[in-house]
């Protein structure tokens, strides 16, 4: 679920989310409920020939239910199914918010921060300000599965504002390139956290019928907290000192989120694996309807007791099939992600822009922004209705076209001016297709396909390889395209763009319209020796 944003600065990379003697009680579950009434749509499920016996008798009890027609579905109104669960993943997406804001807060200021704490001119401390961020975003990522597993992930979450509250103040209040670093290391470490946790938490809470289109408020709220911080960064073009008010309000989102998530619901998954029934029971009747509780009750425990029941599982256990498959396509995902150049096209989208007159820095971070946004928008309309394979597929190959316009604009003896133009376009487009898919669906496919005894430790795994990559293309990009040129750089993110869509092509099961446990026991199913 990685976004688009801009980098003006060279030579720094650019970010693209307990103890075992620690024993916490059963948290107290608080709901928002609401009186809309709904009806959710059963799915059969799709799995492979030869089945488990317990996935055959359970098929066989859900292929006996009566399943809604679309005729049915269109007279019972306009459908509201998806409003109860709305506002518990809305909090949970204001990480996402502060990771784009985050982002975008240290595009600008990182000048008059540099002048003020006394590294000005030296690119290597620049770029350390920057990547110190990508270094506690991984030791974050690392970290949260365990963290969610044994405490859940309301809790993660309201402990995780820690050090996302604490580095913002340390950072706002620095007086040395020591203390900056520190407070931008304790952010990064936050949102390293938070950004496996969101889509954990909204797969797990969401009804499966729209847990795609809800899941996009990811990418929704990361583009929203980069334009935020790009239109409260104006007033740094007049005041050097402004970078210190921006990230004091960085703080601010931090405490709404701990006083939020005290009112959204636990995952019903988490709480029936920790033998809280009645809560896990209440949390199903609130967001997914009462007539479900039954169904996801005896799928919970059929998952349940086929990976077991204790709360944590083990690193080692990666190892094995079939998780050590999905570790292996999550870490793709995200490596073909990073390599397809999305931050390497966005650097240099800054000197394309200058190229067609458009010098002022932040309107050509705003245009990024307002395209980001838009094409999260349309992945939010298109997930639940195409499919996430189907758009995985679609944007990379636009991706692709986009690099190949780049490219011919670049290398072709075209007129200036068009040829300018159109690399505006290939840009723009480049953006957009990667907002569409490439961004939302590698972080909502990958817990989708996830066990839900491991799927805390694959998230952390796919995150961390996000981050090494994504560190990785911001330190070489520029030497690359020295070496090499720009037009052969793009032509190789073309490249990379074109294999990842074959990649979806051949490892991305679709999970459109069908539950975790739905997903998880096809897997199994399919991963039994003799089921090929």
């Amino acid at each position: 679920m990685r976004v688009a944003t801009v980098l003006h600065h060279p030579v720094r990379p650019v970010p693209s989310y307990r103890s075992t003697l620690f024993t916490p009680s059963p948290p107290k579950m608080k709901t928002l409920r609401f009186s809309f009434s709904h009806r959710s749509t059963k799915f059969k499920v799709l799995a492979a020939k030869k089945q488990l016996p317990e996935l055959r008798s359970w098929k066989q009890k859900q292929d006996g239910e009566n399943l809604l027609s679309r005729d049915q579905k269109a007279e019972a109104g306009f459908d509201l199914g998806w409003l109860p669960a709305f506002p518990h993943v809305l909090i949970a997406s204001m990480s996402n918010f502060l990771f784009g804001y985050h982002i975008g807060v240290m595009n600008g200021p990182i000048v008059s921060i540099a002048k003020e704490l006394g590294f000005e001119g030296n690119p290597i401390l620049e770029g350390l300000v920057v990547s110190i961020f990508i270094a506690g975003a991984f030791v974050g990522s690392i970290s949260s599965g365990s963290l969610a597993d044994k405490l859940g992930c309301r809790r993660t979450f309201q402990i995780d504002t820690i050090p996302l509250i604490l580095g913002a103040i340390i950072s706002a209040q620095a007086h040395s390139l020591d203390e900056m670093l520190w407070g931008r290391f304790l952010v990064g470490l936050g949102i390293g956290v938070n950004t496996v946790l969101v889509p954990i938490y909204i797969s797990e809470v969401a009804p499966t019928k729209y847990r795609g289109s809800l899941g996009t408020l990811c990418q929704v709220g990361t583009c929203l907290g980069i334009i935020t911080s790009l239109f409260l960064g104006i007033p740094a073009e007049d005041d050097p000192h402004w970078w210190r008010t921006m990230l004091y309000i960085a703080s601010l989102p931090g405490f709404i989120l701990a006083l939020g998530m005290q009112f959204t619901v636990e995952s019903p998954r988490w709480l029936c694996k920790g033998g809280m029934l009645n809560d896990a029971k209440a949390v199903i009747a609130n967001l997914w309807g009462e007539s479900e509780i039954n169904k996801a009750i005896e799928e919970f425990q059929l998952v349940i007791k086929k990976d077991g029941s204790d709360l944590d599982s083990q690193w080692s256990e990666l190892l094995e099939e079939p998780h050590s498959r999905v570790a292996l396509i999550g870490g793709a995902l995200f490596l073909l992600q990073q390599f397809a150049g999305i931050n390497g096209v966005l650097y240099f989208s800054s000197l394309t822009f200058q190229d067609v007159g458009i010098t002022d820095g932040a309107l050509a971070s705003l245009l990024v922004g307002v395209t980001n946004f838009a094409g999260a928008l349309c992945a939010s309309y298109l997930m639940d209705k195409e499919g996430r394979q189907k758009l995985l597929i679609g944007s990379y190959l636009g991706m692709a076209i986009s690099m190949l316009l780049v490219v011919g604009a670049i290398s072709l003896p075209l007129d200036e001016d068009f040829s300018h133009n159109l690399s505006i376009l290939g840009t723009l487009f480049y953006i957009f297709m990667f907002a569409i898919g490439a961004g939302p669906v590698t972080g909502l496919v990958i817990p989708e396909i996830s066990s839900n005894r491991t799927r805390g430790k694959i998230m952390g795994f796919s995150f961390s390889v996000h981050w090494v990559c994504n560190f990785l293309v911001g330190l070489f990009f520029l030497d690359l395209v020295e070496t090499f040129g720009v037009a052969p750089v793009y032509a190789g993110f073309g490249g990379v763009s074109l294999l990842s869509a074959l990649f979806a092509y051949y490892f991305i099961v679709e999970t459109k319209g069908r539950s975790l446990e739905e997903i998880e026991m096809s897997l199994n199913a399919n991963s039994t020796p003799g089921n090929k």
